[in-house]
């Protein structure tokens, strides 16, 4: 790695230190240390299927909380790009100097408002009507609870380590007592063998399209909803709250361009993944879409999951809209509104 890299580099993973150290504590206990183990994997680049040291695991948390005490006040520093500074919110520019090191920088606000950042090597680059996807392999810089896709104006990165990690999280989980069920369809249709760690990071690179296709319904749903969505969020005063308009507007995305591509397609192994994935708040919101999933899985060639999601494009464009309308409200009406409309979306589709 050369020393400009290196200087980025150590820039990029101060600021997700800085984010880990204020945000972290607002995790469940179980998350955490699930989210502290894989980051500490991928500090040591421990494959995904060894198992780690549980003594060196807690003397390595135990020493990035005492990090973290230290950085309460710290401020995110700037870039080092091309023997100057950039903003570390200026994405657009920080890529535009770094281009030519073949890397890929990415900052934004992820779930109940905590900063992301990431440095990653340039796998490739496409477009997709009109937008600019960046495939990310190896990162460099990372924090606790990566995102494996963003958006930002019109320009989409996948992150297909952070994808592989959480795609074994799940097959670690399922592993245990390996039940029926749509991941354990999905594994057999991608042909996974246990254990196999290289499998994993094959079917990553296979679903990466899905994620690129969600991110393709988050265009066509922000152009929809337009821009205050992002405002709207930021000003939820629950977990809750953000946790709804944000499986909301997913499963908008997902209705307008992810189902009905991988129908289209025969998609069947990421069909599966799709709703091995479908858990929490969005799984809560939308039964229609596990019935609809039982009848293709039992033969249907896919009517009733098509049905679903020509459907339930228009009905969450309306819970979305709605969503927006709580913007500004004082809290206690904001949650009495939203307690209504999570219980009209559920039983209206």
């Amino acid at each position: 790695m050369s020393p400009a890299i290196e200087r980025l580099r150590e820039a990029v993973q101060a600021n997700c230190n800085v984010t880990d150290a204020r945000h972290a504590r607002g995790m469940t206990l179980c998350t955490y240390l699930l989210e502290m183990r894989e980051l500490y994997r991928w500090e040591c680049r421990a494959p995904l299927t060894a198992p780690l040291p549980r003594a060196e695991v807690g003397a390595w948390i135990a020493a990035r909380e005492a990090l973290w005490e230290t950085l309460d006040c710290a401020e995110y520093r700037p870039l080092p790009v091309d023997g100057g500074e950039v903003d570390p919110w200026d994405v657009e520019s920080a890529n535009r100097a770094i281009a030519s090191l073949g890397l890929v920088y990415g900052a934004g606000i992820g779930r109940f408002g905590k900063p992301q950042f990431f440095l990653g090597v340039l796998e490739r680059e496409e477009w997709r009507e009109g937008m600019r996807i960046l495939v990310v392999g190896r990162e460099l810089a990372r924090d606790l609870a990566p995102a494996p896709a963003a958006m930002r104006g019109e320009t989409a990165a996948i992150r297909l380590e952070s994808l592989a990690r959480l795609v074994w999280e799940r097959v670690e989980a399922w592993a245990l007592k390996r039940p029926d069920g749509p991941l354990k369809s999905a594994l057999d249709a991608h042909g996974y063998v246990i254990g196999d760690a290289a499998a994993v990071e094959r079917i990553a690179a296979l679903e990466a399209e899905t994620l690129i296709l969600h991110e393709l319904g988050e265009r066509e749903a922000g152009r929809s909803l337009g821009p205050g969505w992002e405002a709207m969020l930021a000003g939820l005063a629950s977990r809750r709250a953000e946790l709804f308009a944000r499986a909301a507007r997913d499963h908008l995305a997902d209705c307008l361009v992810t189902l009905p591509t991988l129908l289209e397609r025969g998609a069947a192994a990421s069909i599966h993944l799709w709703f091995a994935s479908l858990d929490g708040m969005r799984r809560l919101l939308f039964p229609r879409a596990l019935r609809a999933y039982a009848a293709w899985c039992t033969g249907d060639g896919g009517r009733e999951l098509s049905e679903t999601a020509a459907q339930g494009a228009s009905h969450w464009r309306n819970v979305c809209s709605h969503a927006l309308g709580l913007s500004g409200l004082p809290a206690t009406d904001a949650e009495r509104a939203l307690d209504a409309l999570v219980v009209d979306a559920t039983t209206r589709l």
